[in-house]
């Protein structure tokens, strides 16, 4: 199912606020579609462009959409502007459906102050630039302000740091919400880095340990994420990405920081461990996974606990 993605837009918009994450959705096959809306059809953003077609400010938004309100070019006028207390006022009779989850919150930059001003980040942990820290604070004294993050989520309320930092979250919504896969399909297209916030959950090893720009590894990952079961030599590896075993040994240890053997048991050990959360035995889960015996798997949880 698609899932429609609602941009704010406010005049003195940051261009890129809209920009980073419009197309970093857009990468992501059809899983969503973008839609433009604005107390203005026409709005002049920070580097003057002009952005035009925007639709009026609905009364209502569909359940399970997400509500993107990007940073303002200069956010101590921007947000006072009429069109601002407009959007913050239709911001205010959202709230029970954002509170409620059925609606998703994405600010971008200084787009957390507007919803701060709107009521939306009472007792909500978020971030905002680091300029911007001390505004958001004041505007909303219950909030739960982290510094020095990319991005913080909660209950559905999800904020960010600077402008990039739009793609960085859009990068983990794509993963949240469409599958591992896609999102390294989405960053690769990008040649951007996956990077987590503080609180994030460790990335697991389908998307951890991809932070690097090398094709050859790319191509070996690539393949043993799709066969991670199988039987995979080192040598027979290093053929089918066109290297020799023992430079591909040396550029996973350069650029990945561990060896090829322990990057394919990271991923058994997922395979496994989902088998054994199924219920499953440690000898059925060990199997399914491509390992020799329930020992054999046993042995690479331990190694996994040191890691």
């Amino acid at each position: 199912m698609t899932i429609p993605v609602w941009f704010l837009m406010l005049p003195g918009v940051m261009t890129l606020d809209v920009t980073g994450p419009a197309e970093t959705l857009k990468l992501a096959k059809d899983a969503f579609s973008l839609h433009y809306i604005g107390p203005d059809d026409t709005v002049l953003t920070s580097t003057d462009m002009v952005i035009s077609r925007i639709k009026p400010l609905p009364d209502s938004l569909p359940e399970g959409g997400l509500l993107v309100i990007p940073g303002m070019h200069d956010s101590n006028t921007g947000f006072n502007t009429s069109q601002a207390i407009t959007a913050r006022n239709w911001l205010m009779r959202l709230q029970p459906a954002i509170h409620a989850r059925k609606i998703n919150l994405v600010c971008v930059c200084s787009g957390s102050l507007l919803a701060a001003r709107a009521g939306l980040m009472q007792g909500v942990q978020c971030t905002t630039h680091h300029e911007v820290i001390t505004r958001l604070k004041a505007a909303e004294p219950a909030a739960i302000v982290r510094e020095n993050r990319i991005f913080v989520e909660d209950r559905g309320i999800w904020t960010s740091a600077g402008i990039t930092a739009g793609i960085d979250l859009s990068l983990h919504l794509i993963n949240r919400l469409c599958g591992a896969q896609t999102a390294l399909q989405v960053a690769r297209e990008m040649v951007v880095y996956f990077r987590r916030s503080g609180d994030d959950p460790q990335l697991s090893p389908w998307l951890r340990w991809r932070n690097h720009l090398h094709p050859a590894i790319h191509r070996a990952q690539d393949l043993l994420t799709q066969q991670p079961e199988q039987t995979w030599s080192l040598e027979s590896l290093a053929a089918q990405v066109h290297v020799s075993a023992r430079h591909l040994t040396r550029l996973f240890q350069q650029h990945v920081g561990i060896s090829v053997r322990d990057y394919h048991e990271q991923l058994r050990l997922v395979i496994a461990q989902q088998h054994l959360q199924q219920g499953k035995s440690y000898e059925q889960s060990a199997l399914a996974a491509g390992f020799s015996s329930a020992r054999q798997l046993r042995r690479a949880l331990e190694r996994q606990a040191k890691i």
